[in-house]
C-alpha cells in the first residue's frame, strides 16, 4: 500500500539514491538547481511515497521569488524506476498542490515535461517573461496559479527565497572546540 507523507529528515540519503537512479548525475547540472542549492524546501512541502519500508517516490517544493511575486519552484519530482507509469507521479504531484494551495501559496512554477504537467493545469503562458539562472527549454518552463493573477506582471529571472540550510556544527566533518577564555 502507497502512502505519500511529508519526508523525515532521516530519509534524506534514500531520497538522494532514488533521485540518482531515477534522473542520473546530470540533474546537478539543470537550471533549477541553482534555485535550490544550499536552500531548504518550502515549509510542509517535501514529501514522499512510501510502499512499506521503502521510498518509491519524492517530490518538493521551494520558494522563489518570481519578478517580484511569492512562487513556489516544484521539483524534483521522481519516482523509482521500477514503479513508474503506476500512477505515483500524478498522485505525489496532486498532493503537494494540494497541501501547497491548502498553506496559501498563490503559484508553482516548474521545468518538465509539457505533455506531462499541462494535465495538472500548468502552461507556458504564465512563464513568457520570467528568467531562469542558466539555460532553459522555454516550452518546458510552465506555471500554474491557484489565485487568479498571482503572475501577472511578473517579469525577470527567478530569485531564492526559501530558508538556508545550515551544517551542522557538529559530526563527523566538524571539531568541538572548547570554549574561548579570555584573560580577565
Amino acid at each position: 500500500m502507497i502512502v505519500i507523507g511529508a519526508e523525515a529528515p532521516a530519509e534524506a540519503g534514500a531520497r538522494e539514491l532514488l533521485l540518482d537512479r531515477a534522473m542520473g548525475p546530470d540533474r546537478f547540472l539543470k537550471s533549477s538547481e541553482r534555485l535550490r542549492e544550499g536552500r531548504l524546501p518550502a515549509a510542509g512541502l517535501a514529501l514522499t511515497a512510501r510502499d512499506g519500508d521503502a521510498l518509491v517516490g519524492t517530490v518538493r517544493l521551494w520558494n522563489v521569488a518570481a519578478g517580484g511575486r511569492d512562487a513556489l519552484l516544484l521539483g524534483p519530482l521522481a519516482v523509482a524506476p521500477e514503479r513508474q507509469s503506476e500512477g505515483l507521479g500524478s498522485k505525489l504531484m496532486r498532493a503537494a498542490l494540494n497541501r501547497a494551495a491548502m498553506l496559501g501559496h498563490k503559484a508553482v512554477i516548474l521545468v518538465g515535461d509539457a505533455d506531462y504537467y499541462s494535465r495538472f493545469g500548468f502552461s507556458v503562458a504564465l512563464t513568457t517573461r520570467l528568467l531562469m539562472p542558466g539555460p532553459v527549454d522555454r516550452r518546458r518552463f510552465m506555471a500554474l496559479e491557484f489565485a487568479e493573477g498571482a503572475l501577472s506582471g511578473a517579469a525577470g529571472m527567478l530569485l531564492p527565497t526559501g530558508d538556508f540550510a545550515t551544517p551542522s556544527l557538529v559530526g563527523p566533518d566538524f571539531e568541538v572546540l572548547e570554549p574561548l577564555r579570555l584573560a580577565a
